[in-house]
């Protein structure tokens, strides 16, 4: 056996998944297993700064006992599913109303079983960040999706999203799942306006809707 371990760098093998342009583009997407915890409220209120925390030191605690076996990988982007419950719009209500889903997606080699022992460790090792209890092992089936770079601050999506939904339109496809982004940047430490953001949006065509 080699001495040197080569990590699994999805951001780098999975062209497809994280290779988004600054136009929309269509995409194919398989089930993908993540990391998930969900929760509510404004992204600058501490219910998601300790989500954010407790997801990561999951992951890295599946890290490092994958790394045990050979199957080191590289901890891959946040990620966040944002919806508001009923029929309105997140713009239209207070940001702390906001539902979301965070996410880190895993190899396929992980699974609920990895997730539960990573969990428990993880728990033990921090006993006063509480969320770590609700991060849980799930499959994404998305499948067809529309995808898009966004380049600038958070405040801009707004622009990217409506070229997605004219986009969507034109190709006579309506939107089949939740607003989806993949956090590129490090707001710490990049400008607001070299953010990089990558939005999705399941879809399907409209016949079938």
């Amino acid at each position: 056996m080699s001495l040197f371990q080569t990590k699994l760098d999805l951001f780098k093998s999975d062209k497809p998944y994280y290779g988004a342009t600054t136009a929309p583009q269509l995409v194919q997407l398989t089930p993908i297993p993540y990391l998930s915890i969900t929760g509510q409220g404004a992204p600058d209120r501490e219910p998601f700064v300790q989500a954010v925390e407790s997801l990561y030191t999951v992951a890295y605690a599946i890290k490092n006992s994958c790394k045990k076996e050979s199957q080191d990988f590289v901890v891959p982007k946040l990620e966040g599913l944002w919806w508001a419950n009923g029929e309105r719009h997140m713009l239209d209500i207070p940001r702390d109303q906001w539902q979301w889903k965070l996410l880190i997606r895993m190899p396929d080699y992980v699974d609920a079983r990895n997730t539960e022992d990573a969990s428990k460790l993880a728990a033990a090792k921090k006993k006063t960040l509480e969320p770590i209890r609700r991060v849980t092992f799930e499959i994404l089936n998305e499948g067809t999706c529309v995808q898009m770079l966004h380049v600038g601050p958070y405040s801009t999506e707004p622009e990217t999203i409506e070229q997605m939904h004219s986009y969507i339109e034109a190709r006579r496809l309506v939107q089949a799942g939740l607003h989806h982004e993949i956090y590129l940047s490090d707001p710490r430490k990049v400008k607001p306006d070299q953010m990089k953001t990558i939005i999705r949006y399941p879809v399907t065509p409209l016949n079938e809707s």
